[in-house]
């Protein structure tokens, strides 16, 4: 794959630029609330991996200022992702004040997680990382979540997908994998969605 598919505008990327999404990536989310309905207006949803804010804009718009987005990145979001609902974090996931901060703002009726490892072009480290990012993101709905709550997490294929959704599947009353049509046909990424959060 050369690094040049990444950078030519696609289909989806210029549509999102034109609605003024900041990344193509809105139109996954897009669909994947639209087949599963994740969330509504009142919701109160954690983004993670937010950066550069595509989902929280989109997950914005739907609440049409009811509810809250709670947003967490190492990057910060782009400087016209904001909202009188929005609560930004800046930090990485797996420190413990960051999530302490993330868990007082909870619970939560929606996870989603867009996070993606920095790849290396190698599939078997990339993959790895994309599980550490999927199962960190599952800790997450298992503690943050409200009961009912739903998930969608993004993960590499070709790792240990199957062992992180068989977890999904402990915590949840369903769960599987689905890959939207926005995803490139060269990706390998797919999204694991989780709905109905059972009782702890």
């Amino acid at each position: 794959m050369s690094v040049n598919s990444y950078e030519k505008p696609d289909f989806w990327s210029k549509k999102a630029f034109s609605e003024g999404y900041p990344a193509r990536s809105v139109y996954k989310l897009k669909e994947i609330n639209e087949k599963y309905s994740l969330f509504t207006k009142g919701s109160c949803v954690l983004d993670l991996g937010a950066a550069p804010g595509s989902w929280t804009v989109f997950i914005l718009r739907t609440l049409a200022g009811s509810g809250k987005v709670v947003s967490v990145d190492l990057k910060p979001l782009a400087k016209n992702v904001t909202g009188t609902n929005l609560v930004f974090l800046q930090g990485d996931l797996y420190d413990e004040d960051v999530q302490a901060r993330l868990k007082s703002e909870g619970p939560y009726d929606v996870l989603v997680c867009d996070a993606a490892p920095p790849t290396t072009g190698n599939r078997l480290i990339d993959t790895s990382r994309s599980v550490d990012l999927a199962e960190t993101a599952v800790y997450y709905a298992q503690a943050m979540l409200k009961k009912g709550g739903h998930c969608a997490v993004k993960i590499f294929q070709g790792g240990d997908q199957q062992a992180v959704l068989a977890k999904m599947k402990t915590l949840f009353s369903s769960a599987r994998s689905f890959k939207p049509a926005a995803c490139r046909s060269e990706s390998f990424e797919t999204y694991l969605i989780g709905l109905g959060k059972k009782a702890d």
